[in-house]
C-alpha cells in the first residue's frame, strides 16, 4: 500500500529502526495489532520523540474501508454498524481511505469534540444539521491527544464515556444523533505538568517512560538523522521506505495472526496469578495483559502465549494500575514478576478438555496456587508497598490548646523567641535534617473569594464552559460558546419582521454563560526555619502541606512552592500541575536556622505577580505556613510586617496556617493573617474531620 511520507518515519526513529523494538515503539505497534487493548500513554520529559513516534504511526497502518461520502466511517462489512449518514443502499460505493490521525487539542470545545448544529444550516436555510465533531472524525483511526494531563475535566469525561460504550449520543439543540467511536486512544505527557485523573489513566491499555538516551553515540546518531531530515525531508523518507513498507506488512501479518492466537488456561492462569500480586485494581488489568499478550505472540509470529509474552505484556500493562495516589511512582518490581511466572512454559490446552472444565491444579502448572497459595504470599510479602490512605481517615490531630493572648508579646519577644516553648514540640533535629510527613488526610476546602473566569476546575466558583446556565450572550465574550438556542430565538424574535415570518440572522446569535467551578494556583510559603524544626511539628506541617496537595491534585490545580530559612527564601518548585513534583520537594526539605519571614513573603509576592503576568484568568491562592516569628536580620520584625502589606495590597486570597504549637502560644501568626486580611487556622484544624469536630463541641 502507498505510505504517507508526510511525518518523520517511524522506523527512523532510533529505538524504532531495529529488533527488537524499544517499548516506545513495541506499546504502539502492539496496540496497532490489537487495538482492543485500549490504547497508549507515552510518559516522558520534553524532547523525547512522544510525538514524532504518534503521528509516524498512522501511516504504517492498513487502510479501511468506508462507504463513499459517510462522514462517520462505518465499516461495510459490519451490518451492525449504522451511520446519521445512511442508510446506505446495496451498491453504494465503498472506497479505501489511509487511517486517519486526529489530534484533540487540550483547548478544544465539548462542541467541536461531540459535534453540534451547523450553524450555517441553520442560520441561512432554517435547517436543523449535524456538524460531526473529533469523535465522529476518529472511528477506525487514531485519536492522539498531546498533553494529555492537562486536559479540561468535562473533555475528559466525554473521552471516557466514548472508551467504555464505543459509541457518542448528542442530544443538544434540538437534534440527537448517536454514531460509533471507536478508536485507538493514544496520549503524551509531561508528568512535570503534572498527572492524569485515574480514571482515564486506566483507560489507556498500557503505558510507557520514555528519555533521552544517555549513551553519547545514540544522541549523535539522533541529532544527524533529525539535521538530515529536515534539510531534505523526501530524500531522508526515501531512505527508510523499504523499512517502513516491512514495518507495515508485519502489523498486517501480525493482525490475521492474532485472530488464529488463543490463551491456554495455564496462561490465563499466570496472568491472574501476576495481576493479583502486584494488587491492581479491578480486572480489566487482566483483560489488557491477557490481548498484549496475544498480540506480543503474534508479534514475534506465534499463535500461542508464552512466559516471554506474558512478561513483557505485563511490563507495559500494570505500571499505571498499581498507583494507588499522585504520589506513588508507577513501576513493577521485575525480580517478584520473574518469581511468579517461574520458568516452565505454561502447557497448552488438552484440545478436547474432558467435561468442558479445567482444573488449575491438574495444569502440571509449579506455579499455580495450593492450599498454601505460596505464590499470593510472594506477592503480598515482598510486592508493591500500599500506598498512604487519602481518604478521610487519617492520623489524629491533638486537640489545639486554647489560644493565648495575641496582646502578650512585641517585637522583642518576637526577635528572641526562636525556640518551640514546652514539651510539645518533641525531641529537634540537627540543622538542615528533613522530617517526613505522615499519611494525608482529607484537608478544608479552600477557595479564592468572589468569581473567577479561570480554567475549569473543582474549587473556586467562576464562569466558564462548564456548570448551570445562569444567562446568555452574544458570542465571543469568553463565558461560553455552546448555543443558546431560545435566546437566539428570542432575539431575532425582537427585530421588526413587518408581520412576516421571523428570520435568524447572525448577529442574532446567544451563547449559554454558565456557571461552574474554576482550578487555581495554590502557592505554598513554607516556614523552614529553626523555630518550625521541632520534629513533631515539622511533622504535623508536612503532613499538613501534603494533605492539601492532594486535594490540590484531585481539584486540577497548579501547585508551587517557596520556602524560606536561615538568611534568604527560595522558589523550590515553580508553579506546576505535577503535584509528584511538589511533594517530592516537600519530603526533601530541610529545616534550621533563622526566620527570614519578609524574604518569604516578598518572594511569594514575586510569584504571584509573574504568574498574573503570565495568565491573567487564573486566580491565586496563597498558603502560608508559619508560626510568625520574624528573626531573619536586623529590623526583621519591621520587615516582615512591610511585605506582609505588600501581599495584602495584591488582593490575593491568603491562608496562613499557624504551625505553633505548646502551651504557651504567642499568636504571631495570628496577628499576622489579621494584618494580611487572610484565614487563619492551627495546623491541627487543617483537616476537615478535625473542623467538623470543633463545630460539633461548640455547639454541644
Amino acid at each position: 500500500m502507498p505510505l504517507r511520507t508526510s511525518h518523520y518515519p517511524f522506523s527512523a526513529i532510533v529505538g524504532c529502526d531495529a529488533e527488537p523494538l524499544d517499548d516506545l515503539g513495541l506499546s504502539l505497534a502492539l496496540a496497532s495489532v490489537s487495538p482492543e487493548i485500549g490504547g497508549v500513554l507515552v510518559r516522558g520529559q520534553k524532547g523525547t520523540a512522544k510525538s514524532t513516534a504518534v503521528r509516524a504511526l498512522a501511516s504504517l497502518l492498513p487502510p479501511v474501508e468506508v462507504y463513499r461520502g459517510d462522514r462517520f466511517s462505518v465499516d461495510p462489512a459490519d451490518p451492525a454498524q449504522e451511520s446519521p449518514d445512511g442508510p446506505f443502499p446495496p451498491g453504494t460505493a465503498v472506497e479505501g481511505r489511509p487511517v486517519r490521525l486526529v489530534e484533540l487539542p487540550v483547548g478544544a470545545t465539548e462542541d467541536r469534540v461531540l459535534g453540534s448544529l451547523h450553524l450555517e444550516q441553520a442560520l441561512t436555510h432554517g435547517q436543523v444539521a449535524y456538524e460531526p465533531g473529533l469523535l465522529a472524525r476518529s472511528h477506525r483511526g487514531l485519536l492522539y491527544v498531546d498533553e494529555v494531563n492537562l486536559l479540561h475535566d468535562h473533555l475528559v469525561d466525554l473521552l471516557l464515556d466514548a472508551a467504555a460504550t464505543g459509541r457518542v449520543t448528542v442530544e443538544r439543540d434540538g437534534f440527537s444523533v448517536e454514531h460509533a467511536a471507536r478508536f485507538l486512544l493514544i496520549g503524551t505527557m509531561n508528568p512535570e505538568e503534572g498527572e492524569l485523573r485515574p480514571q482515564l489513566l486506566d483507560r489507556f491499555g498500557l503505558t510507557v517512560e520514555v528519555a533521552a538516551p544517555s549513551d553519547p553515540a545514540a544522541r549523535v546518531e539522533v541529532v544527524r538523522r533529525r539535521m538530515a531530515y529536515d534539510s531534505d525531508p523526501a530524500a531522508f523518507s526515501d531512505r527508510y521506505d523499504q523499512a517502513e513498507k516491512a514495518l507495515a506488512e508485519r502489523i498486517a501479518t501480525a493482525r490475521e495472526t492474532a485472530r488464529r492466537g488463543r490463551l491456554s488456561d495455564a496462561a490465563l492462569l499466570k496472568i491472574a496469578q501476576v495481576c493479583a500480586a502486584f494488587e491492581v485494581d479491578g480486572l480489566r488489568a487482566d483483560i489488557v495483559t491477557a490481548r498484549t499478550a496475544l498480540a506480543h505472540a503474534a508479534w514475534q509470529g506465534r499463535t500461542s502465549v508464552t512466559l516471554a509474552d506474558i512478561r513483557r505484556a505485563a511490563l507495559l500493562a500494570l505500571p499505571h494500575r498499581r498507583r494507588r495516589n499522585p504520589f506513588d511512582a508507577p513501576g513493577l518490581d521485575e525480580e517478584l514478576l520473574d518469581r511468579i511466572l517461574g520458568d516452565e512454559e505454561p502447557p497448552p490446552d488438552d484440545p478436547e478438555p474432558p467435561g468442558g472444565s479445567h482444573d488449575p491444579a491438574d495444569s502440571g502448572d509449579p506455579a499455580a496456587p495450593g492450599e498454601d497459595g505460596a505464590p499470593d504470599t510472594d506477592g503480598q510479602e515482598e510486592g508493591p508497598s500500599q500506598a498512604p490512605d487519602t481518604g478521610a481517615d487519617g492520623p489524629e490531630q491533638p486537640p489545639a490548646p486554647p489560644q493565648g493572648p495575641e496582646g502578650s508579646q512585641g517585637p522583642e519577644a518576637s526577635e528572641r523567641t526562636e525556640e518551640p516553648e514546652g514539651d510539645e514540640a518533641g525531641p529537634r533535629p540537627t540543622a538542615g535534617t528533613t522530617v517526613r510527613a505522615s499519611a494525608p488526610y482529607r484537608p478544608r476546602t479552600f477557595t479564592a473569594r468572589g468569581t473567577g473566569v479561570g480554567a475549569d476546575g473543582r474549587r473556586s466558583r467562576a464562569i466558564g464552559t462548564r456548570g448551570r446556565r445562569i444567562g446568555a450572550e452574544p458570542p465571543g465574550g469568553g463565558s461560553g460558546s455552546s448555543l443558546h438556542l431560545v435566546e437566539t430565538v428570542k432575539a431575532a424574535a425582537s427585530r421588526p419582521h413587518g408581520g412576516g415570518r421571523v428570520s435568524l440572522r447572525p448577529r442574532d446569535l446567544r451563547v449559554a454563560v454558565r456557571e461552574g467551578q474554576e482550578s487555581n494556583l495554590v502557592l505554598f510559603c513554607v516556614d523552614a526555619s529553626g523555630s518550625m524544626a521541632a520534629r513533631k511539628r515539622m511533622g504535623e506541617v508536612k503532613t499538613a502541606i501534603l494533605s492539601l496537595l492532594l486535594d490540590a491534585y484531585r481539584r486540577r490545580d497548579k501547585v508551587g512552592l517557596v520556602t524560606f530559612r536561615g538568611t534568604k527564601a527560595e522558589l523550590v518548585l515553580p508553579p506546576t500541575r505535577s503535584v509528584d513534583a511538589a511533594a517530592a520537594r516537600l519530603d526533601e526539605l530541610p529545616a534550621g536556622g533563622r526566620t527570614p519571614l519578609a524574604e518569604g513573603l516578598l518572594e511569594a509576592a514575586r510569584v504571584l505577580r509573574r504568574e498574573r503576568l503570565r495568565d491573567p484568568r487564573q486566580r491565586p491562592l496563597l498558603v502560608l505556613v508559619t508560626d510568625g516569628r520574624a528573626t531573619g536580620g536586623r529590623g526583621s520584625v519591621g520587615r516582615s510586617l512591610e511585605a506582609a502589606d505588600h501581599v495584602a495590597a495584591l488582593g490575593v486570597a491568603t491562608v496562613v496556617v499557624d504551625g505553633e504549637s505548646g502551651p504557651l502560644r504567642l499568636g504571631l501568626a495570628a496577628a499576622l493573617a489579621t494584618r494580611m486580611g487572610a484565614e487563619h487556622l492551627p495546623v491541627s484544624e487543617v483537616s476537615a474531620d478535625a473542623l467538623g469536630n470543633a463545630v460539633r463541641e461548640r455547639a454541644a
